[in-house]
């Protein structure tokens, strides 16, 4: 059994959203720089996902932006550095053939957003066949209002879901510390 780390969407864009909120970054930051240093200490591959959205022309997802860039913690280099336009990291990226054709059968989840880009990356590796870990505290989401009831969400709620839907179904539940 091989593994990666997908490091998805952990990029300057968020700074310049709306929704940005800084009350969970330090322990995201922390947790992710405790896997990635485990994965380079194992010599197992670490993967970046970039998204990119070239129809967003005001949005800092646009790579005209100048912001489509990893945030400063992360490492300079990684593996391999994958773009995407939509919420998982595997359609038309080429990513599955790129683990496939690297023996790599497990994918470890990190990044932002939890319940968006992390969570349906996670369903779509399944769905491929791949062995998935969800690391839960090396994802970062933000507090959220339901536009339907108006009821308000924490970040935490929207963690303890997205856990919920995952574990046992399509990915097995992790903390940075099992690594």
């Amino acid at each position: 059994m091989s593994k990666a780390l997908i490091i998805i969407d952990t990029q300057n864009s968020f700074f310049k959203t709306d929704y940005w909120q800084e009350k969970d970054f330090f322990d995201f930051k922390t947790s992710l720089g405790s896997l990635i240093y485990y994965f380079n200490r194992a010599d197992l591959p670490i993967i970046k996902v970039l998204h990119s959205r070239e129809d967003a022309t005001d949005s800092p997802f646009n790579p005209d932006s100048g912001l489509v860039e990893p945030m400063d913690f992360l490492p300079t280099s990684f593996t391999k550095v994958f773009y995407k336009s939509v919420h998982n990291a595997f359609t038309d990226t080429g990513l599955a053939t790129w683990l496939k054709r690297n023996h790599i059968d497990t994918v470890v989840i990190t990044g932002i957003r939890t319940e968006q880009c992390c969570e349906t990356t996670a369903r779509i590796a399944f769905d491929l066949g791949f062995n998935v870990e969800f690391v839960t505290d090396a994802t970062l989401t933000f507090d959220m209002t339901c536009p339907v009831t108006g009821v308000d969400y924490a970040s935490d709620e929207i963690k303890a879901r997205t856990e919920l839907v995952l574990a046992n179904r399509f990915a097995s539940i992790h903390s940075h510390k099992d690594y």
